[in-house]
């Protein structure tokens, strides 16, 4: 297996330039998982990697060597795309079979390698079917195993659930899951535009914007921690919530006032002297959110809308005479009652996020975030 390397990777179509200054170092064994909203450039990006776009500036490096000009062949990498793309007319065991057999591997090779692979994904019982004879969830299995028969140093998935039905998605997704922890060592870049795959799945998350890296992480860095408030708003669902407001106390914990009608509120986040004053945004995430009948709150409003699923309740509020609205708390067990009722919603200080100039106060020091993209 490899490492991977990107240093100030760039693609340019024309005059057009769709991706600026990737830098990213991705370490053996690690799964590494594309997200961004549609048009950021991320399946791109992994389709540089397997070489098939062709890189307009910067340096790719796999185990070590520059391969910016080297055939998709002869990378050892392997990809699955979002389409199965199997031979119709070839058994399951044919169709993982078949590019081993082009590369004149020895017939006890070749089966030996199959045996395994169909092993690891369940797949023996179907070794002789024809690819019309299994479910969706089978055929992408089938297009897994063709990749690990190749034991390529790099494996590339682009959006390999996305033709699949939601149950069959969370199927396959354990399945991923548990491959992976088949193959410890094995080195994963995977695309997706489903965050649920991206923070059950990912050993780390690159989250990109506009072509840029907006913040690299661990899943729960990613949800806990958003440098920014394009990646606050991202990650998560439903996204967080944000509020104009005002620091008026400063120090290691910060107070707040919030705009429009909104009251005080404490968040963890620390401010110097000189933020006294600023007005920031502040973000609270649905579900850190809850009922309360202090005068320390963050939000009031009217519930508008609920929707009861069972183990939680999410409530969507209308606009106020403040103007406050497009609110919404995620809580705990059943609140149907509250519909048309006025709350008061508040949060804990670690679960306060506060944000200046769409960045979050916890990094602000830091000088790269969204490179040329305006904070959303």
């Amino acid at each position: 297996m490899a490492e991977l390397k990107l240093s100030k990777v760039e693609k340019s179509y024309g005059s057009v330039q769709v991706l600026h200054d990737i830098d990213l170092d991705i370490d053996q064994g690690e799964l590494v998982v594309f997200v961004g909203p549609s048009g950021c450039g991320k399946s791109t990006l992994l389709r540089m990697i397997a070489g098939l776009e062709k890189i307009s500036g910067g340096e790719l490096q796999i185990d070590g060597v520059r391969v910016n000009d080297v055939p998709p062949a002869e990378r050892g990498i392997a990809m699955v795309f979002q389409s199965y793309a199997l031979y119709p007319h070839m058994t399951v065991y044919d169709n993982m079979a078949f590019a081993l057999k082009l590369a004149g591997k020895k017939k006890a090779e070749i089966d030996g390698k199959v045996r395994a692979a169909a092993d690891k994904l369940q797949l023996t019982p179907f070794l002789d079917r024809l690819p019309k004879a299994l479910s969706g969830g089978q055929r992408q299995r089938v297009a897994i195993g063709r990749s690990i028969v190749r034991d390529p140093k790099v494996y590339l998935f682009d959006e390999p659930l996305s033709n699949l039905d939601a149950a069959l998605r969370v199927a396959t997704r354990i399945e991923i899951a548990q491959l992976k922890e088949q193959m410890p060592d094995s080195t994963m870049v995977y695309v997706t535009h489903d965050q649920v795959e991206a923070m059950t799945l990912a050993t780390r998350i690159v989250v990109l914007a506009g072509g840029s890296i907006a913040q690299v992480g661990a899943p729960l860095e990613l949800y806990q921690r958003p440098n920014s408030v394009f990646v606050a708003q991202f990650i998560g669902s439903p996204a967080m919530n944000l509020l104009d407001g005002e620091i008026v106390e400063t120090g290691e914990t910060t107070r707040l006032k919030l705009d429009r009608g909104g009251g005080t509120i404490l968040s963890g986040y620390p401010s110097r002297p000189e933020d006294k004053g600023a007005r920031v945004q502040v973000g609270i995430r649905p579900e850190d959110m809850v009922i309360t009948q202090d005068e320390t709150f963050a939000f009031h409003g009217t519930v508008a809308i609920t929707e009861a699923l069972g183990e939680v309740t999410l409530l969507y509020f209308s606009k106020n005479a403040e103007g406050n609205g497009g609110i919404v708390a995620k809580l705990f067990g059943i609140h149907t009652q509250v519909r048309g009722t006025e709350v008061r919603l508040t949060a804990t200080p670690d679960k306060v996020h506060v944000f200046k100039d769409g960045i979050s106060l916890l990094y602000r020091d830091v000088s790269v975030f969204l490179p040329g993209v305006a904070p959303h």
